[in-house]
This record gives C-alpha cells, structure tokens and sequence, in this order.
C-alpha cells in the first residue's frame, strides 16, 4: 500500500511537473510573439505609398520559376489557384497586394497563426526584386469566373451598400463591383474559399491581424458577425 501510495504521489507530482513546463513554455511562446509584434512597424498610408512607389518592376516569367522553385503550387495551386480552404487564391490577385503581403510576412506584420509561420520563413528568404517577380505572375493567371452578383442575397446589401447606421463601407467601394479589385492594394475577394475568407475576416475582426494600413480592415470588420461574415465568405465564392 506505501509502495503504491508513494507510486501515485510520484505520478501526480511528475504530471503537475509536465504540466507546469508545458504551460511555462507556451506562455514564453506568447510573449515571444507578443515582443515580436511590438517591434514590428506597422504601414502608414504615408510609408505604405512610399513602399509602393519603390517595387521593383516584376517578370512574370522569373516569376513562374520561383513558383516552381518554391513549391509554391503544393499550397496555391499550379496556378496560384488554392487547392484547400487554409490557403487563400493568389490567381488574379493585383501584383501590389501579393507584394505587400509577402513583405509583410518577411517583416513579421502579418504572424496571426501557424498557417502565416509558413509564409513568414519562405518569405524571409525572398529579394524585394523576387516578390514582385512572384507577384506578377499571379496577377496574369486571371481570377476565377463567377456570374454576377445575386441582388437578392442575405450580403449584397453590405456589399453594395454598406450600413451607414454602423459606419461600415460598402466592400465595393475598396473591392470592386463583384470583388474583382479595387486599385493598388486592395486585394480581389472574388473566388476565396469559403473558410480562408472567414477566418481572415474574423481574425481582423478580433484583432489578431493587424497589417491592414491605418487599420482599414480591423475597422470594417469589427462590427460584423459571424453571420455576416459566413454570408459575406458565400456571397464571393465561386459556385
């Protein structure tokens, strides 16, 4: 019964040990990450058009190589198409919002979960020269198809119209009519997958992205629900 005894005591306390280490490193993990984001400058419209006047001027040819090179097609597609809802299309996308986005995960602005890890170190290892190389190609594959918008569905009234009664734009008027794109690098929403599109919308929402200029998108979201945001994800996907 002592030996026994002993023997549960000894597990508990070598459980409560694990325990404590576990917790002790996800908590430095945590903060690691909150130091990072600290330290990470955040894009002024004034800096953000500075950094845009300065891109290098892309080849889509070079471009295609380093989507090889890079494995780039094991996440987006052969094309910059996504083949899962974790990872978002690139095809189509306007060469100045696949450049900011690739500058941000190499600066560390954009660190919002495991998935942005991944882009944060391929991105580490890319030239200015070479993003805008990889942005262009996948702005010449072209967006996916899609028919025109639904009047009558539950999110057009937000995308067209916006609720004034809660100060939120119409998408439409940074997006695009049909979310084909707006100017610079207001990104193309048209053909995202459905749980990509939420989880980014919500991660804005709630603060967990934060590498939108002046905090553009954390504003506009952050009135929305999740049924808003779940109808705004369908209302853009690709039938």
């Amino acid at each position: 019964m002592t030996h026994n005894h002993s023997k549960r005591q000894a597990d508990r306390w070598g459980g409560r040990v694990l325990a404590g280490a576990l917790l002790s490193m996800a908590l430095a993990t945590s903060a690691q990450a909150a130091e990072e984001q600290r330290n990470v400058v955040s894009w002024s419209p004034a800096s953000w058009q500075s950094a845009m006047r300065e891109m290098p001027t892309g080849d889509a040819q070079r471009g295609k190589g380093l989507h090889d090179q890079r494995f780039c097609a094991s996440c987006h597609g052969e094309h910059g198409e996504s083949l899962t809802g974790n990872w978002p299309h690139l095809a189509g996308q306007r060469a100045e919002y696949t450049y900011k986005q690739l500058l941000d995960y190499a600066d560390h602005r954009r660190r919002e979960d495991s998935r942005a890890h991944i882009m944060n170190e391929v991105s580490e290892q890319l030239s200015e020269q070479e993003m805008a190389d990889l942005a262009v190609f996948y702005e010449q594959q072209g967006l996916p198809d899609k028919a025109k918008p639904d009047s009558s569905h539950p999110a057009h009234e937000l995308v067209s119209v916006g609720d004034p009664s809660r100060l939120i734009t119409p998408c439409a008027a940074c997006h695009g009519n049909n979310g084909s794109g707006g100017i610079n690098e207001s990104p193309s929403l048209r053909g995202q997958p459905h749980d990509y599109f939420v989880r980014t919308m919500k991660m804005f929402r709630d603060g967990a992205r934060h590498n939108d200029v002046a905090k553009g998108m954390a504003q506009f979201a952050e009135p929305l629900t999740d049924e808003e945001i779940a109808a705004l994800a369908d209302y853009y996907a690709v039938d």
